[in-house]
């Protein structure tokens, strides 16, 4: 049986040319032409289907072990293709801890078509059953939605737990698996119904490229979801395409050093005088592989103590660059009461634990002691700056 590292490298066959090309070409052609009237050929328009397109579909169904895969022009076109799929009046149960592209596309653009949202700690199984079943009030939701790794705390949810409660009331169990990728857990083998990749991060691996993929679990969903695809046409280009394909092949190899860099930074900022706390699966000895997951990943996020503005330290790094995005071979680090979850009203925000304090970090395939270096200068430089202009800076940026 090949075994995932090959299945990274080599993805699906490539049999559609008589060249001996060990790559599969990309196609860019917008229309296919037909032999006569009355065929109907494989390919007519590229917004139905592409053969490059194809080509990545069928290697993320194969990665994640799904019957069928789908390529989207981002994360949230994917996201919002799946969400499609469900009727107004519908209910869905959703992590209370997301990404804010999300949070936003439930309550501000879905709410708006009466598809419900209903926020729960996944991490709290009686709340989420309680949820999911409707607790004698309301019909059963239709599908619960959560990320494998949540964003940016990182805690890690139960794929499997969730799915048997969801599944004994009927709902879709949804997984946003962006955080983790096929390389350290495949959803769809714990019980999920629906994998969701914002294919910019790990997969595609160089911040060069915009993309999302889904794989589904069974072929009724397969229909539904390509419906939403190819109605919505929110699909992905071939040279995008192409670019996702290419980075998965080294996926074995960045994910491996990022998990190894990320471990060590957060074991180094775990015991830093100006950090109050960090958030990184199994740092402490919590047992991730409980919860079906091969390796952590690699994002971090921690808070500094008080006194310290995040701020100072984000705007003095060097080696880090102050930028949204993750799983790329560079290094990143961002604020997210500012930039990925500023969609988040702050008292939703503090809520679900996203401090004002809190700095997430994307850890690159760089020398780890240069990562750990440029930590350092930069919370010495936050850490020495007078407390009472470092408040009035931070309130003013929550402002």
């Amino acid at each position: 049986m090949t075994q995932l590292n090959t299945k990274l490298v080599h993805g699906v066959p490539v049999t559609d040319n008589a060249t001996g090309a060990v790559n599969p070409p990309i196609y860019n052609s917008s229309t296919y032409a037909f032999e006569s009237v009355g065929s109907m050929p494989r390919w007519d328009y590229a917004r139905s289907g592409n053969p490059t397109r194809d080509f990545l579909e069928r290697q993320i169904a194969q990665l994640e072990h799904g019957v069928r895969g789908f390529a989207f022009a981002s994360g949230l076109a994917a996201i919002h293709a799946v969400l499609s799929i469900f009727a107004p009046g519908e209910r869905i149960v959703v992590g209370s801890n997301i990404y804010g592209g999300t949070y936003s596309l439930f309550n501000e653009h879905f709410n708006r078509w009466g598809l419900v949202s209903y926020p729960v700690d996944t991490q709290d199984l009686r709340e989420l059953e309680h949820a999911i079943g409707g607790h004698g009030e309301q019909a059963p939701a239709k599908a619960v939605y959560f990320e494998t790794l949540t964003n940016p705390l990182l805690q890690v949810n139960d794929v499997h737990a969730i799915a048997e409660i969801a599944h004994k009331y009927g709902a879709i169990v949804i997984v946003d698996n962006t955080f983790v990728t096929p390389y350290l857990q495949q959803p769809l083998d714990l019980g999920a119904d629906i994998v969701i990749h914002s294919a910019t991060k790990y997969l595609a691996g160089h911040s060069d490229v915009v993309a999302g993929l889904v794989a589904v679990a069974n072929d009724i969903l397969a229909a539904r979801v390509y419906y939403s695809q190819n109605r919505l046409g929110g699909v992905l280009a071939p040279a995008e395409c192409d670019a996702v394909r290419r980075g998965i092949q080294t996926l074995a190899l960045r994910l491996e050093r990022q998990q190894e860099n990320a471990l060590a930074v957060a074991r180094h900022l775990d015991e830093h005088a100006a950090v109050a706390r960090v958030h990184y699966p199994g740092l402490h000895g919590e047992a991730v592989a409980s919860k079906g997951l091969r390796g952590a990943g690699g994002v971090l996020s921690f808070e500094v103590r008080e006194g310290v503005n995040p701020a100072d330290v984000l705007n003095n790094l060097q080696t880090f660059r102050l930028a949204v995005s993750l799983g790329a071979v560079e290094s990143l680090a961002e604020y997210p009461a500012r930039m990925t979850h500023f969609e988040l009203p702050r008292s939703e925000r503090l809520k679900v634990g996203v401090t004002d304090e809190l700095i997430r970090l994307a850890v690159g395939i760089e020398d780890v002691r240069d990562l750990i270096e440029d930590l350092d200068q930069a919370l010495a430089i936050a850490t020495g700056h007078a407390q009472a202009p470092q408040s009035l800076e931070l309130a003013s940026l929550l402002s």
